[in-house]
């Protein structure tokens, strides 16, 4: 039996390798404290679960959903939008509810690019981004992202008869892995080149509601003409601990919410009402939750970068996301870097070559971590140190 080549030249999703490591470390009866992934170990809000139990009770939500989500949900995520962004949107063309921000990152791709075609994406970046293009035929020109240019891209270094070729492009602010954001002016001069090229933008934001130091990030749909050529790709998973319950969605330029709709409807049946009515529930119920966890994850973050300051890693104090992206010592490549970590102080962190050949030199260390454990790992790190020191 022969698999497709696009399964045989698949890499490992990243998130899969770094949990077989701590599997192998535990296995062995090593006590490892993860740093790699953005997980929220805060529970989703006990208002939310609540209402998913009362929601599960109901047998009009045994049944099949239907792909473009319920209409009231729909109505729930335009109302959020604009209150939070001041955003318009209409909730029956220009709002798709989806089983997680992954699933529209995955799928989007096969609404724009046929075999041949190009995707603009960011380098250092979410892998869906290239892997959705590649499932899709198409190949990725990688934008690259450094901290001479805030890991902004820098859209006038693509050559000309790239942009002409190119069919999406990629932008995720605040960002992952740099934990970098972009301003008003950076949406305004994207808008700019995605109409001379002709280009859609799928602006991807999970990450706006995370955020520090009274720091508001932007929705790339408060540009003008923003909707024109583009949607954003939003998420309940960072912003209300809900990773596990799988729930997003794209907003934004009709055309784009319908192309997208057509693909899902023929690969999958829509979020589980339930988990609709759970998430209708989040945005519409209380945000104090999204406050008392953004003082947790600041906390988190403060203590933290005191750690990595004094142990050699350089790292800028993240305005928004779950994240450090903090340069590895002098002598080591980022992948080493993690190993040896691993190895000599039972702590995992991501080699930032892993989100792209840009991302080297660099480790990504998550705060979605309880903070028993993240002390405990706080003291391996300066440990490790001093031994290495002496």
């Amino acid at each position: 039996m022969r698999t497709a080549k696009r399964i045989e030249n698949l890499p490992p999703y990243l998130f899969v390798e770094i949990s077989r490591k701590i599997a192998e470390k535990r296995a062995q009866g090593e006590d490892v404290i993860s740093l790699g992934i953005g997980d929220p170990d805060i529970p989703t809000p006990s208002h939310v679960i609540e209402r998913l139990c009362q929601a599960a009770q109901d047998p009009q939500n045994h049944r099949y959903p239907e792909s473009e989500g319920l209409p009231e949900f729909r109505n729930n995520i335009a109302q959020w939008y604009k209150g939070r962004f001041s955003v318009t949107l209409d909730p029956d063309r220009e709002v798709l509810p989806l089983i997680g921000a992954k699933d529209g990152i995955g799928h989007i791709a096969l609404c724009f690019i046929d075999p041949g075609d190009i995707a603009l994406v960011p380098d250092p970046g979410y892998p869906v981004y290239s892997i959705g293009t590649m499932f899709a035929g198409g190949s990725s020109y990688y934008m690259p992202l450094i901290e001479d240019n805030d890991f902004l891209p820098d859209l006038d270094s693509i050559p000309a008869d790239i942009a002409r070729k190119a069919k999406v492009l990629w932008i995720n602010y605040p960002n992952n892995p740099t934990a970098a954001v972009a301003e008003l002016e950076y949406f305004e001069r994207v808008v700019a080149f995605a109409n001379k090229y002709d280009i859609a933008v799928c602006h991807d934001g999970p990450y706006t509601e995370v955020a520090f130091d009274g720091y508001r990030p932007l929705s790339f749909l408060e540009v003008a003409g923003a909707k024109d050529i583009g949607v954003e790709i939003h998420s309940l998973s960072k912003s209300y601990n809900m990773t596990g319950w799988r729930v997003g969605m794209a907003v934004g330029n009709a055309g784009i919410i319908d192309a997208l709709r057509r693909v899902k409807s023929n690969l999958d049946s829509g979020i589980p009402q339930a988990i609709q009515y759970a998430a209708m529930e989040a945005l519409t119920g209380s945000q104090d939750c999204v406050k008392e966890h953004n003082e947790i994850y600041q906390r988190r973050r403060d203590r933290l970068l005191q750690i990595l300051n004094q142990i050699g890693l350089k790292a800028k104090p993240p305005r928004a996301s779950l994240y450090i992206w903090a340069r590895v010592p002098d002598g080591y490549n980022s992948i080493e870097f993690a190993t040896t970590l691993l190895d000599e102080a039972g702590v995992v962190v991501t080699p930032g070559v892993s989100y792209g050949k840009h991302g080297e030199g660099y480790i990504r260390l998550s705060l979605t971590i309880p903070d028993e454990r993240l002390e405990e790992a706080m003291v391996r790190l300066m440990a490790w140190h001093k031994r290495k020191s002496t």
